[in-house]
């Protein structure tokens, strides 16, 4: 890679024998390709810096790297790299740093304020204030990091964890975001894994447990693990649930469960099926009706 910031340097006059000085606006160049066969491209408004020691080029001033379909943008960004086993040097790693950085593909965005990305591992690590991955259908968000895994085609979100989509949400300790290769070849999140302290809320019930699985193809989660389901003042304890996002339907289920214990539930007087605080379904039964002409008694 140091071939073309090399080039860059000699077409704006400066000599790489030295950290860069003033580079003229967007100072650029587009080397040969690297692990995978894609080359990596880097450009800034400022200057590009090359750091011998350290073995770094630094971009200063709106820095963009981009590598196949992964930009990288943030105020200043450090490309590391070492020698190449067949000769010249590699970029292994790129970090971007700034008020906001900015990492997206042509399925997804994610924000923070400071990014790692492992060439060789195709991993970017997010951290800051005011984290968030955005698609076209969820928007997730977190405390601690966002992760980007590329070659696995997943997303992690660390530390009070939030996806959201449409009117449901779901809370978790940490959240594991899978995506599908869908039409056109662009990618589309399909299933949340949700690890510790995991709370899915819809319009009408809330539910928790210790982990859970979001299936987005089908719209329903499944909890478990010390399950509860609560509407209103009601609520159903358990093992493990479904909850329906498309229906409003939550279902308490008496699977998995080894210590015999029983699906219990708990109903307010006064609440009334179907209506505000009403219990959530879990397969009740259709009133009998009195037949015809009968006092019903």
């Amino acid at each position: 890679m140091s071939t073309w910031f090399r080039q860059a340097a000699l077409a704006s006059g400066v000599c790489l024998g030295l950290a860069f000085g003033a580079v003229p606006a967007h100072a650029q160049g587009i080397g040969a390709p690297e692990q995978g066969g894609l080359p990596i491209a880097i450009d800034a408004d400022q200057a590009i810096e090359w750091h011998q020691e350290q073995k770094a080029y630094v971009a200063r001033g709106n820095a963009v790297a981009k590598r196949g379909d992964v930009t990288i943008t943030g105020d200043t960004l450090v490309a590391y790299y070492r020698d190449s086993p067949a000769g010249g040097t590699e970029i292994f790693r790129l970090a971007a740093d700034g008020k906001v950085v900015h990492i997206f593909t042509p399925a997804q965005n994610v924000y923070g304020e400071r990014a790692v990305y492992d060439v060789d591992k195709q991993v970017a690590v997010v951290t800051g204030s005011n984290l968030r991955l955005v698609t076209p259908t969820d928007v997730v968000t977190a405390r601690d990091s966002l992760e980007y895994w590329q070659a696995q085609k997943l997303a992690v979100a660390r530390g009070d964890a939030v996806a959201v989509r449409e009117a449901s949400k779901v809370n978790a300790d940490v959240l594991v975001g899978l995506f599908e290769e869908g039409a056109g070849g662009s990618l589309e999140m399909t299933r949340i894994d949700a690890q510790g302290n995991v709370v899915i809320t819809t319009p009408t019930d809330v539910a928790r447990g210790r982990d859970g699985v979001y299936n987005l193809k089908t719209n329903i989660a499944t909890l478990t693990g010390d399950v509860r389901l609560t509407r209103g003042d009601n609520h159903l304890n358990g093992q493990t649930a479904e909850v329906n996002m498309n229906t409003g339907v939550s279902r308490l289920l008496n699977t998995g469960n080894r210590t015999g214990e029983r699906v219990r539930g708990l109903f307010v007087p006064g609440q009334q099926p179907g209506g505000a605080g009403a219990p959530p379904a879990v397969g009740r039964p259709t009133p009998v009706q009195p037949a015809p002409g009968g006092g019903g008694n």
